[in-house]
């Protein structure tokens, strides 16, 4: 029997897509939910953009509903796509590296521009 906790990431298998989200198939006692506002930070029209029936992806642990064996899960903050080796990059930060550091590349780009004018 699997340990589901919030906040983990997951494997697992689209076996359904609705306009609300897709359903995701974990091991032969858990499925979850992905629904569509846990897909993209953006909008999303169109589920089929982002998931395919049959494809095998990462989601992050929002909720664990024991008593249903079901979880409620998210692929907009982290790279969902599984890929050939197995293994899955994080992304859980999104743009905090770019609020973080972007004062300072726009700083250090305007003193190369006003070095480079007054040459």
């Amino acid at each position: 029997m699997a340990d589901y906790k919030a906040g983990s990431i997951v494997k697992g298998q689209v076996t359904g897509i609705e306009k609300y989200g897709a359903f995701v198939v974990l091991d032969s006692e858990y499925t979850g939910l992905i629904h569509i506002s846990e897909v993209s930070n953006d909008f999303v029209s169109d589920i089929h953009t982002f998931l395919e029936i049959g494809e095998t992806v990462y989601c992050q642990v929002l909720e664990v509903d024991e008593s249903h064996k079901q979880l409620k899960l998210s692929i907009k903050n982290i790279n969902y796509k599984a890929n050939n080796n197995g293994k899955m990059k994080e992304s859980r930060l999104g743009f905090l590296p770019l609020k973080n550091n972007l004062d300072k590349w726009i700083s250090d780009k305007i003193s190369e521009i006003n070095k480079n004018s007054s040459k």
